[in-house]
């Protein structure tokens, strides 16, 4: 990646993985900016809005999905490389496949997230 600052893709894949494995809520959150904008359509489900927007509201949708999944665990399978963003690829504790995408700002920090999760055959 050739931006103002680095990141190490695969570190920052292990330092989010290790966050929501130590399901502690303020390593999760280190990495985001705190105007934070994020996708999924979990959340649509648990909260009601599938676009989350800033720290608090983030933090209160991962918060609940914790509370839900007290055995949620994560491993990382790959991660992509983009301009300026990345994707992991991981899988949970039940080997659902998933991915999540990142935008980082000037300062090295996710402004922007979007998770996708493993579409269920019909």
């Amino acid at each position: 990646m050739t931006t103002a600052y680095t990141i190490d893709p695969w570190k920052f894949a292990q330092e989010w993985q290790d966050g929501w494995n130590s399901h502690d809520l303020d390593r999760i959150m280190a990495h985001y900016h705190e105007e934070v904008v994020f996708r999924s359509a979990r959340a649509q489900a648990l909260v009601g809005k599938g676009e989350l927007v800033g720290h608090s509201a983030l933090r209160r949708y991962w918060a609940k999905a914790l509370k839900h999944q007290p055995e949620l665990k994560f491993q990382v399978q790959d991660v992509l490389v983009g301009h300026e963003m990345l994707v992991i690829i991981y899988s949970n504790q039940n080997k659902n496949l998933a991915t999540e995408t990142f935008y980082f700002n000037a300062e090295g920090r996710v402004f922007r997230a979007a998770a996708c999760h493993q579409a269920t055959r019909l």
